[in-house]
């Protein structure tokens, strides 16, 4: 069960469960809460998980005007602020992870540590693995049946608006987000950077956004694509577990954290 979270930009439909630390579970573009569903009981064994669903998203209603990543993670440093109380772990996939990275950019006050999984920091056109299936991709298509699906299951605006919220989610997918490696500099928590081999974006992309972030880890996934957590959950959620609890990393022959470096 989950309830309502009155923020300034909009009121947002979030789910609790757990105890312990506060870590924030941030779904991926058109998706629902549901998807974190091989995430949820293994973290909330030992965290307090909580699980906000952005606007335009699940039970969360739409705003006027265009979807853009800066206004969800305004969103998402008000739902850390009023709802969490205090920094929290970000765990982010996909467009969770532009989030968490955005949060972690513009409210470092806010973030312990960073998970990303299958994130990108610059439009799909720049570094999706195949920028052509943004074209193919439609709101009545089949490629996003299963997203239309869980749209129309749970959405508040309901099912006819969701037209209009892909039509929103592909723009934004075409032009954002816009983040430079000097930004990406500016990230103080500990991040882990987590790609399926096969992801949507490709490995330079994902090894420019480990490289950019300073003091960055860096996980890909064999035999994954973008949806790694549900392919591979025990090994996603002990890389997560690991990552936000370890201490600093200590390698026996360190190259690129023989200095580390600084932002």
């Amino acid at each position: 069960m989950g309830e309502y979270a009155d923020l300034p930009g909009v009121r947002t439909w979030y789910e609790a469960e757990g105890t312990g630390e506060p870590l924030v579970l941030l779904h991926g573009g058109l998706c629902t809460n549901d998807t974190w569903g091989a995430q949820r009981p293994d973290l909330a064994a030992a965290y307090r998980v909580l699980l906000p669903e952005r606007r335009a998203h699940g039970r969360t209603p739409d705003v006027p005007g265009p979807l853009t990543y800066r206004d969800m993670a305004e969103d998402t440093a008000a739902f850390v602020e009023t709802v969490v109380g205090g920094p929290a772990h970000l765990v982010g996939w996909s467009d969770g992870g532009v989030v968490a990275l955005l949060v972690a950019v513009t409210r470092p006050d806010l973030v312990r540590r960073v998970v990303v999984i299958g994130a990108n920091f610059r439009p799909g056109t720049e570094c999706f693995a195949e920028p052509g299936m943004l074209d193919a991709m439609t709101p009545e298509g089949p490629d996003l049946a299963f997203f239309r699906e869980l749209y129309e299951a749970v959405s508040p605006d309901g099912a006819d608006h969701w037209r209009v919220v892909a039509a929103k989610v592909l723009d934004m997918w075409r032009t954002q987000p816009t983040l430079t490696a000097d930004e990406l500099a500016r990230v103080r928590a500990p991040t882990l950077v987590m790609a399926g081999d096969d992801d949507l974006m490709t490995l330079e992309h994902t090894t420019a956004l480990y490289r950019a972030v300073p003091g960055a880890q860096l996980a890909v996934v064999p035999g994954a694509s973008h949806l790694v957590p549900l392919e591979k959950p025990d090994l996603v959620n002990r890389l997560i577990r690991d990552h936000l609890t370890q201490g600093e990393v200590e390698t026996m022959l360190p190259v690129g954290r023989a200095h580390p470096r600084s932002g």
